[in-house]
């Protein structure tokens, strides 16, 4: 009988074991991480604050063409910067979120979205990091997105605004820097579209950053990943009320809902669903018909309705495009400018997660290893799915705590690994 086993952080499994007649029997089970509640009591109270990063004497040039002469930025900050100015730590967000990370706004009951991360004491800790969130280009908590105003017209941009990508997020992170005085980084950080902007950050500006950690993210969408994304633009789209993105008081609130409802399906994993909501029922009395009869439909329901009161259909349909367009890796030499200047990665995945399953990161650290660079790269055993990088789970805080307080060398790029972009990109054209 041959064993097989893997190391996940926080546990060591035995996967399986395969008999004389080739039949594989589970050994043990897997064992999760558990969420646990945040360390101390985080960076208190805090404010949103606006900053201006490109007027017509400094546009912003963007890569799929066009411009922008107006760019406002809403970011937030938690720690001091030192003297010497090399404790800064640029938090990049994901599809839905905001610049408010962290702390609670005045009169507020939750706090930021990744709280439990950020704070005295916590893996992000800042009695010792000066940490800066911001909202990104596109969205629509404070930047300028599509709902914005144009000020040439005096009218919402919608639909007349122009393409972004995963690269103009990058030039404006670097813009709201300069203008906080923040000329290197010691770490960028980012979870599922937070981490490709940390990607792409490393590949085209490594000189301005010593680390960066990308937890549960991608280098190139699947076409199922793509196919979920067409389906919520879809939903917006066909809303009668989207009418070609000129809506004012009436919004395409069902069609913005129903792209949230599909897309929260993907963010938890099978397991989730099942220890949240099984097959219990929302009431015993309700008689059968296509109302909500089952707890998960009803969580379903409420995302679909807290969604609508603070995103914005455009910011979303123009956001989810981008995630489909960004494959860094699909150039000749993408990793050139890194190995000449590299930068320390780790790469965090977990094992329950299927909207960007442990194959895109490991996609990611076979790249990064190809230019030979310095890559730690660790799966998670969670249940939470894609959402694991949201809670406090120890194994996962712990690995982000290590990496960015770890002494390390002067680095440069192995001369043992190969370094040849095109055959890496040709070979692997699965995940």
């Amino acid at each position: 009988m041959r064993t097989t086993k893997s190391v996940v952080a926080g546990t060591l499994r035995m996967v399986g074991a395969t008999t004389r007649t080739g039949r594989m029997v589970t050994m043990s089970p897997r064992l999760p991480a558990h969420r646990t509640s945040p360390v101390g009591p985080g960076v208190g109270t805090v404010e949103t604050k606006y900053a201006t990063v490109a007027t017509p004497d400094d546009p912003l040039h963007l890569i799929a063409g066009g411009r922008l002469d107006h760019v406002t930025v809403a970011y937030e900050t938690y720690g001091t910067l030192n003297e010497a100015r090399d404790n800064a730590v640029y938090i990049c967000h994901a599809l839905t979120g905001d610049a408010h990370a962290a702390g609670f706004h005045p009169g507020a009951d939750r706090p930021g979205w990744w709280d439990n991360i950020i704070g005295p004491g916590r893996a992000i800790d800042t009695d010792r990091f000066f940490v800066i969130a911001s909202n990104l280009l596109g969205g629509c908590s404070g930047t300028t997105g599509p709902a914005s105003t144009n000020p040439d017209t005096g009218k919402r941009w919608g639909l007349d605004f122009p393409q972004i990508d995963m690269h103009d997020f990058v030039e404006v992170h670097l813009r709201l820097a300069e203008h906080l005085g923040v000329e290197h980084f010691h770490a960028v950080v980012g979870g599922s579209m937070g981490g490709m902007q940390a990607l792409d950050w490393s590949l085209t500006y490594p000189s301005t950053l010593d680390n960066a950690i990308i937890i549960a993210s991608s280098s190139g969408l699947t076409a199922q990943n793509i196919a979920f994304s067409a389906v919520g633009r879809e939903a917006i789209l066909r809303d009668p009320a989207f009418a070609d993105g000129t809506y004012d008081d009436v919004r395409p609130n069902t069609g913005l809902s129903i792209a949230r409802m599909l897309a929260h399906i993907t963010y938890l994993s099978e397991d989730a669903f099942a220890e949240k909501f099984g097959r219990s029922r929302q009431s015993e009395s309700v008689e059968r018909g296509f109302g909500i009869n089952f707890a998960v439909e009803s969580y379903l329901d409420h995302q679909g309705e807290a969604f609508l009161t603070r995103f914005d259909p455009l910011s979303y349909i123009y956001l989810t495009r981008v995630m489909d367009y960004f494959d860094p890796f699909g150039r000749a030499g993408a990793t050139d400018a890194l190995v000449a200047d590299p930068v320390n990665f780790l790469v965090i995945c977990f094992d329950t997660d299927w909207r960007f399953s442990p194959a895109h990161s490991r996609r990611i650290a076979r790249h990064l290893e190809g230019g030979g660079l310095p890559v730690s790269f660790a799966t998670i055993a969670s249940s939470w799915g894609h959402d694991s990088f949201l809670m406090k789970l120890d194994p996962y805080h712990d690995l982000v705590r290590a990496f960015l307080t770890a002494d390390r060398l002067p680095m440069r790029a192995s001369p043992r690994a190969p370094h040849f972009d095109g055959h890496l990109c040709t070979r692997e054209t699965t995940l």
